[in-house]
């Protein structure tokens, strides 16, 4: 959730600009929950290498482990400016809420009493135009799309157990994957109380090379909860 609130200064930024901006003009800001998913890779790691590279079935039995699909479930934060009754721009990012199981090390696994795991967190933003070609006081249809980035960082997670400590859990950051990305998206935003909106919304990221899952598209699905700031 910390690294969220990181993008809230380019968001405060577009609070200030509604001040620029014609009486007409709408700032949305909002916060959600859903999911993202993308499949395996078809590959897997190979744990016989220090730097974990990619290997396939010919490598010598009990060191390629297979890797993760994308899933869980996603937080987010983001907001828009629409300057127009039917135009606009947004900013939004979203990250994994937890770390997500990626790979069994089995060269860990191996040593008694100690098991290892390769860990992900995926983080989408993007910089949106939208266009609203239904807009109303109760309910507006958005479609959105950009350009951003996703990153994928990494953590090696290592648990034990002995008998003077017990359990004991263990994770550190290990390294990150940095992709640019193009957004497309699609919702329906409800105002369900005054200036109180609910938004469900359909997307798709676009993800150039992304070799650490098994497809360079992923899905997401997300509901927005936030207040419009200004005249609607």
């Amino acid at each position: 959730m910390t690294r969220i609130f990181r993008y809230l200064p380019l968001l405060a930024l577009c609070v200030c600009s509604i001040e620029l901006a014609s009486a007409q003009s709408t700032f949305d800001f909002n916060i959600g929950v859903g999911a993202a998913q993308d499949k395996a890779a078809t590959g897997g790691i190979d744990t016989n290498t220090a730097n974990l590279g990619t290997c396939t079935s010919a490598t010598p039995a009990g060191y390629c482990d297979k890797s993760s699909s994308l899933s869980g479930a996603m937080i987010g934060v983001g907001g828009s400016l629409m300057l127009w009754k039917h135009f606009g721009v947004g900013l939004n990012a979203n990250i994994q809420a937890a770390q997500s199981n990626y790979a069994t090390l089995a060269t860990a696994a191996q040593n008694s009493g100690v098991a290892e795991a390769l860990k992900t967190r995926v983080t989408f933003y993007q910089f949106d135009g939208i266009y609203q070609p239904y807009a109303t006081k109760k309910a507006s249809l958005q479609l959105i799309g950009g350009v951003g980035g996703a990153n994928t960082k990494f953590y090696v997670a290592q648990s034990s157990t002995g008998s003077l400590l017990g359990n004991v859990n263990q994770s550190q950051y290990a390294q990150s994957a940095n992709h640019i990305q193009v957004h497309a998206g699609v919702g329906v935003q409800f105002y369900v109380s005054g200036n109180i909106f609910i938004r469900p919304e359909f997307d798709i990221h676009y993800v150039p090379n992304f070799i650490q899952f098994g497809s360079n598209i992923v899905t997401s699905e997300t509901v927005w909860i936030g207040y419009s700031f200004g005249n609607r």
